[in-house]
């Protein structure tokens, strides 16, 4: 009789873990593919790196500069998409638009330093 519960007791536990990390990655899936805010930043392509030590991510700053003379306004990125991120990386020191989806939530780094993902780059003569 004490095994019949003991086999209970093993399976109701792998069924709960099993159940955690199935309601984990169904978050992550939510997070990064339903975008809280979308929206387009122009300034000046200052920097782009690709870092991290485990997960490699592309990490950029953009200055915005909206008057001349008042102190520039930072805005920091991370770009997802291969493509994209050698585009901006042609584009650095130049000036741009970005266009750009923020994922609010996601529980690590490993998926981005920002909330700020972009998607898209336009260079501005």
């Amino acid at each position: 009789m004490t095994n019949l519960n003991t086999n209970k007791v093993i399976k109701s536990f792998f069924f709960v873990v099993l159940a955690a990390i199935a309601l984990f990655a169904l978050y992550i899936f939510i997070a990064l593919n339903w975008s809280y805010s979308t929206g387009e930043r122009a300034g000046f392509l200052q920097k782009v790196s690709n870092k991290g030590w485990i997960c490699k991510t592309w990490e950029g700053e953009l200055s915005l500069v909206a008057m001349p003379g008042a102190a520039p306004e930072k805005f920091l990125f991370t770009v997802r998409d291969e493509a994209v991120a050698q585009k901006i990386t042609a584009a650095a020191g130049k000036r741009v638009t970005l266009n750009y989806e923020q994922h609010k939530g996601l529980p690590t780094t490993c998926f981005g330093d920002t909330d700020y993902f972009v998607t898209g780059v336009t260079e501005i003569e």
